[in-house]
């Protein structure tokens, strides 16, 4: 779809699917969630497979170019239609794992008739790191982080968090940004547009009402909308 600039494409109804959930991501965290990252993301590196970026050491020249913007993208939900304007290149990877997980979850509890699901992700957060454990009675809960995914070029220090306003790595205080939320998607979304934001992040996350967890890049921790106290913190 990506090679098919100003083309309408036919997609299937899961895909259909998935790209309405970006394009609501976007909407709701006013742009700070992108699904049109996917050229800043193979500018910085992020491109190749993981273990791969991280012995990587060439050299690399960034500049500050936003991305082209959600809004570009001309998508027909009920024709199951969509069309790129050239140089936009779709990424959905802050939003496609959490709709998978959601998906996931909906069937599993499907076959369950109603009993409990639990749905993880690969981890945001090192093993080794300091953490809380939670009680949670229904929803879904994200974390984002720019301490795992991170690799370097050169002598510049990258990560996959794009911001859509420089079309670079987001530079703000947090390493790590972890919401509650009705669903996968909507819990990424928020955990990504965090980190993205920065300091707006506060009032971003207040205005939505979400509870969520801030880790700054050193250390010190931030509880927004009544947060749930931790129920057991590892030393």
């Amino acid at each position: 779809m990506n090679a098919h600039a100003n083309e309408r494409v036919g997609i299937s109804a899961l895909f259909a699917d998935a790209i309405a959930a970006a394009l609501r991501s976007a909407r709701e965290s006013d742009g700070a969630v992108d699904p049109t990252v996917g050229r800043a993301m193979r500018v910085v590196g992020y491109d190749d497979d993981f273990s791969r970026l991280a012995r990587s050491s060439g050299p690399l020249t960034l500049r500050v170019e936003p991305v082209p913007g959600w809004r570009s993208i001309r998508f027909d939900r009920e024709s199951r239609t969509i069309t790129l304007p050239p140089a936009v290149e779709l990424d959905l990877g802050s939003t496609g794992k959490a709709f998978a997980a959601d998906l996931a979850a909906a069937s599993a509890h499907r076959a369950m008739r109603g009993g409990a699901v639990l749905v993880a992700e690969d981890s945001a957060v090192p093993a080794d790191s300091d953490g809380e454990v939670i009680a949670l009675w229904g929803g879904a809960v994200a974390t984002s982080s720019t301490t795992v995914r991170r690799w370097t070029r050169g002598s510049i220090e990258l990560h996959h968090i794009i911001d859509p306003a420089t079309g670079l790595p987001a530079r703000g205080p947090w390493r790590t940004a972890t919401v509650v939320a009705g669903s996968c998607v909507d819990a990424n979304t928020a955990a990504t547009a965090a980190i993205v934001l920065g300091e707006g992040a506060l009032s971003w996350l207040a205005r939505a009402g979400l509870p969520a967890r801030l880790v700054s890049t050193s250390g010190e921790v931030t509880r927004v909308n009544d947060w749930p106290a931790p129920v057991v913190t590892h030393a």
